[in-house]
């Protein structure tokens, strides 16, 4: 008898399932299973009902004067423990998804059952882009990337300037809320894309490396309108290593 081809919905388990090389943030569980992909799981991506709400891996006014520690108290322990509250309510009377990785959820929608699924999609996108968030930031962030990533980045978009311009640009085209991402494909390409609310890029299968939240919840106490000044300052405090943990080169 002949194996079975995988699935695309296989692969995205199984590459969220992984636990070799993860990059996880502290009160994220890890998952067991084969894996497909090099790189590591999504911050997140492999926890399962009831979620609680991650550590920070730095105190609240670390990250200044880059990101300010009021913004990040109430970015961190209102807006992003209220997404896990509506997830983790969603979740209680659905025992067949309590042991789902999130990240599997959020890959294959249609298995959510329709009175849940939009509350899923955006909890469940609001508890893993943040805890991505966090992760990829850094006190001691910044500079230059390095290694694969670096040159991936060359690669790409022709150098790390022109890469930060059109990041840059798609961070302040969203529309309202949403986020702005560098994502490596289902071939492995590096892009910059955007989403919408809480969408996330595991939803169309790509992995995320990078993500930048431009809800006005994340930067309106300090830079208010100009949210093109805290895409410039959003820089200063990327954490490059831990990008280059996600991404698989």
């Amino acid at each position: 008898m002949s194996r079975p081809v995988p699935t695309r919905r296989d692969a995205l388990k199984w590459m969220m399932a992984g636990t070799a090389g993860a990059l996880l943030v502290p009160g994220c569980a890890t998952g067991a299973g084969p894996s497909t992909a090099s790189a590591a799981a999504v911050p997140g991506s492999q926890s399962t009902f009831p979620v609680a709400l991650p550590d920070l891996p730095y105190a609240y006014d670390a990250l200044a004067p880059a990101i300010d520690a009021q913004t990040m108290e109430i970015h961190h322990s209102r807006h992003h423990q209220g997404y896990i509250n509506g997830l983790n309510a969603a979740l209680e009377n659905l025992p067949d998804l309590q042991s789902q990785p999130i990240g599997a959820l959020l890959a294959d929608l249609e298995q959510i059952p329709a009175e849940a699924r939009e509350t899923i999609r955006n909890t469940g996108g609001g508890y893993v882009n943040h805890a991505l968030f966090w992760a990829t930031l850094s006190p001691s962030g910044g500079g230059l990337p390095s290694g694969a990533l670096a040159d991936g980045l060359n690669q790409t978009f022709g150098s790390f300037d022109a890469f930060k311009a059109e990041f840059a640009e798609a961070a302040g085209g969203v529309f309202g809320s949403g986020w702005a991402w560098l994502v490596q494909d289902e071939a492995g390409l590096l892009r910059i894309t955007a989403t919408a609310n809480q969408d996330t890029p595991l939803m169309e299968g790509q992995q995320p490396i990078l993500g930048l939240d431009v809800w006005e919840h994340a930067y309106y106490l300090a830079y208010q309108n100009q949210r093109g000044a805290y895409v410039s300052a959003f820089w200063e405090v990327v954490d490059w290593t831990a990008c280059s943990t996600l991404y698989a080169g």
